[in-house]
């Protein structure tokens, strides 16, 4: 049976024998705010109760009262529904009816919530300027006719934020808090988490009245306790793991996260990872936030990409850290570096569950399906994961996961939770089929104005105060090379940059010389050669870098290189001080005679600190320094593999290419670092460097290493490692790793090579081994189907992206997967590509003269400029590929799926549009035709296209 909330009101009113004596809502709310003065200093009595229902219509009439005086004298509301309930109980001598309880609690609980989180905007007026509060007035009014019945009450029970009753105490509140200086979308997103935050005051409720419910309610007190234990265990995880982020040392100096952090901008990415340039910049922070409130956006999994220190993970702190002071619990933060995630399971649930070592999550089986918690999952760094290869699970397969996750957030309602990932824009390059529910943004470089307001933060810190902060006028200075400016809009190299200017140490005679393949080196040089000389120091300028490690700065360099080899080869993030301290011994017994705590201070001292992941282990700052660091190690081999002369030094040679590269494969990053460092080499003998490696990449093809008799050099690496704990790999993955990351080098000097002239002719590199004129070559095809031995990873994965300009002539690539690969410039004349796996890839301008592309897939793949000269592409699929300004001339199209093509300007002269059979070319609407050349003379064009196209 259904009851007004009047009506409830009415009996109680009768129960404790007063009428009502109601004269304007501002009175009434002073009898509700008069008892809660007094309940706070006496024990509850009907001479204090009897005024709050003789002079009030409810008990949230004290919202029209002034806000300061209900949030900010600490009253206790809930004392005065639980002495209703318990002073009811016994005038009548009956248990009151749950309609009864839930009405008189719930306005209690929702005080006691507003209370709380209002009390968190002390600079807040909320009373403003006075006014007659009609608008509370007429929701007061409406809450009179509000009815309950034992299902809605129920309801109210099981979750508070969703019931009737939530939704008319919110328009009471957004009507009190408009009238003051709070726009309308304010004061609903407050009532939003003031709604959410009510269930933990309902539960304290339940608990603290438990006789005068304890026939009415389900479930069970010790359930109730149970559910006060969650929200406790919520809020020291808030405490302990995401209040502190902000205020955490940043980069061990002595200044915090908040300090510094400014923020930044970004731009929306395409569903093909293209950044739209076009956009409009994005506030990053305001971006994030706008997509967790909307709730149509509950699909989505906010994905956050950007290059290396960009600011990802300070970003995912601080905003988690906002999250917690603004809208918890209507979101709760839950913070995940994802490289320290050690085990992956098959559902994110599952791993979730596995690596959140807290008692909210252990101890429930309903965490993820609880209605009156929410969670935001911030997943900081896809591309730092450990994933276990026995899992054989990667990349793509974890993206999926967190797709999948989101969606049934959305699919089913008792869930409702987002995910937030972030990582490196290069990881994602390589994913084939990314989900199509991520919604994708790429943090921008610092414009001048962001760079401006960092500066000035990074002036205003007090242990700055009176140094060279000034770096901006260095920036804009005529001798400050075009490349370093354009560094400088990097947060992590701007901080070294501004760190370095102040300490009188940034090279400013180096980086004169500076252009865009060696300015970010030598600030990582001049960063390294900071710390090694100047950090840490006493107040008076004393270097204490000996005086902690007793060692000299060349030595302390090695054991840091060392060191960046160790986390490198331990999966790029952090890595076991056994492990470093083996390695150390086996370069040179003698020199690093280092005991553990001694080598302890000495990583302390330089960015580098201890993980909570494995006992003993230590992990880098940031994962740049043990990049460039592990590229400055991979240097010092190549630059003294260039010297080597004897078969016995060539030998030593092919074990440190096992020892240094048989791991996994290297980024881009290393990649650019390594080259950029040599270039750097006075007098290097490049021509030598690459013919040992060209003659060790050969032999590797051949099976020279792995098909030894004697103990390989694989399975020597293959041991070294599982020592060390490692023992995700088996020799064949360490063989392929040594062979696949040799290749990468190899084009990279290649490249490199092609932009010198005394080099160009003496370094050409031919991955598939060199061109043959009347047959085709397997080596490349071998070597790709070889990969498909590494468990989550595959050639293309590792070398695709590096395959630029290569030369590939009279390769056979059949039915190869280069899918998203970069083959621009490459020369792929007379190769064989028959149904070769090409989505997505980039085959700008490249050569593919009398190449063999039939049944070859190319969906959205770029051939804009490309030679296709007399190529057969019979029963290609290129629907959506970018041909544009193409040269077709001769070839062979019969068949071909040109639906969504891009063809202006592309050049047709000669091409045959079918073959004897009638395979005619396919085309639609959205095929693009504009300005293409030579079909009046291509040989079999359909009708339909020339009346299309008007030819006659």
């Amino acid at each position: 049976m259904k009851k007004r909330l009047s009506q409830i009101w009415q009996q109680f009113q009768q129960s404790f024998s007063v009428e009502e004596s109601l004269n304007n809502t501002f009175e009434t709310g002073k009898a509700v705010l008069e008892a809660a003065k007094t309940l706070k200093e006496q024990s509850p009595s009907l001479e204090i109760l009897q005024p709050v229902l003789q002079h009030s219509s409810s008990l949230l009439d004290v919202l029209c009262s002034p806000l300061v005086q209900v949030v900010g004298a600490g009253l206790p509301f809930a004392s005065i529904g639980i002495a209703l309930l318990k002073f009811y109980r016994q005038l009548t001598q009956q248990d009151p009816s749950l309609e009864d309880c839930i009405f008189i609690v719930s306005q209690t609980a929702y005080l006691e919530s507003a209370k709380e989180i209002l009390s968190l905007y002390p600079s807040v007026d909320w009373d403003g300027e006075p006014n007659n509060h009609e608008a509370v007035r007429k929701q007061l009014q409406k809450l009179k006719y509000l009815e309950l019945d034992y299902q809605t009450a129920t309801n109210t029970i099981a979750c508070f934020h969703e019931s009737e009753l939530a939704k008319a105490f919110n328009q009471v509140l957004i009507a009190r808090l408009t009238t003051v200086n709070s726009t309308k979308y304010q004061a609903h997103l407050l009532t939003q988490r003031i709604a959410w935050n009510t269930h933990r005051y309902l539960i304290k409720a339940w608990i603290e009245s438990d006789e005068a419910i304890k026939n009415l309610i389900q479930p069970s007190f010790g359930d109730w306790q149970k559910e006060q234990q969650t929200f406790q265990s919520i809020n020291e995880y808030l405490q302990t793991h995401i209040a502190p982020k902000p205020q955490d040392k940043l980069l061990d100096q002595n200044f915090s996260l908040k300090e510094l952090y400014i923020p930044l901008k970004s731009q929306p990415v395409d569903k093909n990872g293209e950044i739209d340039k076009n956009a409009d910049a994005l506030d990053l922070d305001t971006w994030a936030k706008k997509n967790l409130l909307k709730p149509e956006n509950l699909e989505q999994v906010m994905v956050i990409q950007g290059q290396p220190g960009r600011g990802k993970s300070a970003f995912c702190q601080m905003f988690a850290d906002w999250v917690r002071q603004h809208l918890h619990p209507l979101w709760t933060p839950i913070l995940i570096r994802l490289r320290d995630i050690e085990f992956f399971e098959f559902r994110l649930e599952d791993t979730l569950k596995a690596e959140l070592k807290v008692s909210f999550i252990q101890s429930s089986d309903n965490w993820l399906t609880n209605k009156n918690t929410r969670f935001l999952f911030i997943l900081d760094g896809f591309d730092e994961l450990q994933i276990e290869a026995t899992k054989n699970l990667n990349l793509e397969a974890f993206i999926k996961q967190v797709a999948k996750f989101q969606q049934d957030c959305q699919t089913y309602q008792e869930m409702g939770h987002r995910i937030l990932i972030t990582g490196r824009s290069m990881a994602l390059q390589n994913i084939s089929e990314l989900p199509r529910n991520l919604e994708r943004v790429e943090i921008s470089e610092m414009d001048g104005q962001l760079q401006e307001k960092w500066l000035q933060k990074w002036a205003a810190l007090p242990n700055n105060q009176g140094k060279s902060t000034d770096l901006q006028q260095f920036l804009r200075n005529k001798r400050c090379p075009v490349a370093v400016q354009k560094l400088a809009q990097e947060p992590l190299l701007l901080y070294l940059l501004a760190a370095m200017y102040r300490d009188e140490k940034l090279g400013i005679d180096k980086l004169k010389e500076a252009n865009t393949r060696t300015a970010k080196v030598l600030i990582y040089q001049e960063a390294v050669n900071w710390v090694l000389t100047k950090q840490p120091s006493e107040p008076d300028g004393t270097n204490l870098n000996n005086q902690l490690t007793k060692q000299l700065p060349e030595d302390l360099k090695r054991i840091l290189t060392e060191a960046a080899v160790c986390v490198m080869q331990s999966g790029g993030e952090f890595a076991p001080m056994p492990m470093l301290e083996a390695r150390l011994q086996e370069i040179e017994k003698a020199k690093y005679n280092l005991s553990d705590e001694t080598l302890k201070t000495a990583l302390a001292a330089f960015y580098i600190r201890r993980t909570n992941q494995q006992e003993g282990g230590f992990e880098f700052y940031h994962k740049s320094f043990s990049e460039f660091l592990f590229a400055e190690r991979l240097k010092q081999n190549m630059q003294a593999w260039s010297e080597l002369t004897s078969e016995d030094e060539i030998k030593q040679m092919n074990w440190q290419i096992y020892d240094l590269l048989g791991f996994g494969g290297l980024t881009s990053e290393i990649v650019e670092y390594v080259i950029g460092l040599l270039v750097e080499v006075k007098d290097l003998l490049w021509v030598r460097l690459f013919k040992h490696l060209d003659n060790f990449y050969s032999e590797w093809c051949q099976g020279k290493f792995i098909d030894d008799a004697q103990e390989t050099l694989a399975q020597t690496k293959l041991q070294q490692l599982q020592n060390y704990g490692i023992h995700q790999l088996g020799q064949r993955q360490v063989d392929i790793y040594a062979g696949l990351n040799v290749m990468i080098l190899l084009l990279e000097l290649q490249r490199y090579a092609q932009e010198h002239d005394v080099l160009k002719e003496h370094i050409l590199f031919y991955p598939s081994g060199q061109p043959e004129e009347e047959c085709l070559i397997n080596q490349l095809l071998e070597v790709i189907q070889y990969s498909y031995c590494l468990q989550g990873k595959t050639f293309n994965s590792m070398v695709g992206q590096f395959l630029s300009a290569a030369n590939l002539r009279g390769a056979n690539l059949s039915h190869a997967d280069l899918s998203r690969a970069n083959l621009s410039h490459a020369d792929l004349s007379r190769a064989n590509l028959s149904r070769a796996n090409l989505i997505c890839a980039d085959l700008s301008s490249a050569y593919l003269i009398n190449a063999d592309i039939r049944g070859a897939t190319l969906v959205d793949a770029d051939l804009s400029q490309t030679n296709l000269i007399r190529a057969d592409l019979s029963h290609a699929d290129l629907s959506r590929a970018n041909l544009s300004d193409a040269d077709l001339s001769g070839a062979y199209l019969s068949g071909v799926n040109f639906m969504g093509a891009n063809l202006s300007g592309a050049n047709f002269s000669g091409a045959n549009f079918s073959d004897s059979f009638g395979n005619d070319i396919r085309w639609n609407e959205n095929t693009n035709w504009e300005n293409v050349e030579g079909l009046d003379i291509a040989k079999n064009v359909p009708a339909a296209l020339k009346q299309q196209l008007g030819l006659n």
